[in-house]
């Protein structure tokens, strides 16, 4: 027989690994599998040559004398004998598996414990609540062990037999004969759906299931501090598991509602307070509301229209963690819309003696006030 390259058969570079020559040949494999080229004569030799080639290059042994030698001939007929077991090659049923529909390695234990799915809530809550944090009991739905039959879908009396197709493994071995040799699939046993158990007797309540839906309420300690987006689990509190497995967790996403007066931007609150002309120019004692109650703030005298003042530690706290955010207070100066005879007066006084001119030509605050009253 012709001594044949076996990497470049795997479009390698001689010393590749291990990791290397598995993904290559599982990636020719798919490629020149007889399933996929069927009549193909040509993609069939191939198939056999990757085999082949994988069969030396993934032997150690075999590996290391072709490395040193370059021969094939590791048997004394040379070349490549007999079929392949894929269920016995750990990771290649993924290979074949697009191909035969379910076919090798495809057979998957279904009497195994599994793990409960998980369940999704949404809570709204009052701005005050998510800034303080509240105690909420919510109601869900979800599917839990069946208290008739503990469980195991019998009816009270009776149990679950075991398969007689699969004995009890929940996996049936089938083998084709290929013009490639014999090839061997696990595949999930059709009688039992992979359990290894029939339930001959049924339970009336969960009519075989093993699980019934139950209506729960759950009381929930939110926390101070979160805000639209936040999601709260809660471990355990899922669906039950199968065949003993673990129970999922409950994920309850936060909403929270907007306020009339206070904004939250993070941990952050703003707000908004209007003053007088008169108060901004001379100054004032301020009653500014906060999630904790009015405070009294000292507005300066000549505060501008927009200024910002910080009330540091009066915003939300921060969740799980010490120490609160800010609250911020924006200055808005009212300007008067109607006025009698007596503030007019006092008004055009004032602007008279602040003899104010723009050299820009540009009416200032005090001209475009002036003009407002006359």
């Amino acid at each position: 027989m012709a001594k044949k390259d076996y990497y470049e058969v795997l479009g390698l570079q001689k010393g590749a690994s291990d990791d290397e020559i598995k993904k290559a040949f599982r990636k020719l494999a798919i490629k020149y599998h007889p399933d996929k080229n069927q009549g193909n004569k040509e993609a069939e030799e191939k198939f056999k040559e990757i085999n082949e080639a994988y069969q030396v290059l993934s032997d150690p042994e075999k590996k290391a004398q072709y490395d040193q030698f370059g021969t094939t001939d590791f048997s004394g007929g040379g070349g490549f004998q007999g079929g392949f077991d894929f269920s016995d090659i750990g990771g290649f049923g993924d290979i074949f598996e697009s191909f035969f529909g379910g076919g090798f390695g495809a057979g998957r234990r279904r009497n195994g414990p599994e793990r409960g799915a998980d369940i999704e809530y949404s809570l709204n809550l009052t701005f005050e609540e998510a800034v303080f944090g509240a105690e909420k009991e919510i109601a869900v739905n979800r599917y839990e062990r069946c208290e008739t039959c503990s469980g195991n879908g019998s009816k009270p009396g009776t149990s679950p037999k075991t398969c007689d197709k699969c004995n009890g493994s929940g996996q049936v071995r089938v083998q084709r004969n290929t013009p490639l040799g014999s090839f061997v699939s696990v595949n999930t046993c059709d009688k039992c759906g992979g359990k290894g158990k029939l339930i001959t007797d049924p339970c009336p309540t969960c009519k075989g299931t093993g699980k019934e839906r139950k209506h729960r309420k759950i009381k929930i300690n939110v926390p101070a501090g979160v805000d639209t987006g936040n999601v709260i689990p809660l471990r355990g509190h899922g669906e039950h598991g199968v065949n003993g497995g673990p129970p999922g967790d409950l994920y309850v996403n936060i909403r929270v509602s907007s306020h009339p007066t206070f904004k939250r931007k993070g941990f952050d609150i703003y707000i908004d307070r209007h003053i007088s002309f008169a108060k901004a120019a001379l100054g004032c004692e301020l009653k500014v509301p906060t999630v904790d109650g009015e405070v009294k703030y000292e507005v300066p005298a000549g505060t501008q229209p927009g200024t910002v003042f910080r009330l540091k530690g009066k915003g939300v706290p921060r969740v799980n963690s010490s120490g609160r955010g800010d609250q911020y207070v924006n200055i808005i100066v009212d300007i008067p819309k109607t006025l009698n005879e007596k503030q007019k007066e006092a008004l055009k006084m004032f602007v008279e003696a602040t003899g104010e001119a723009r050299e820009d030509g540009k009416k200032s605050f005090m001209d475009k006030l002036k003009d407002k009253i006359k």
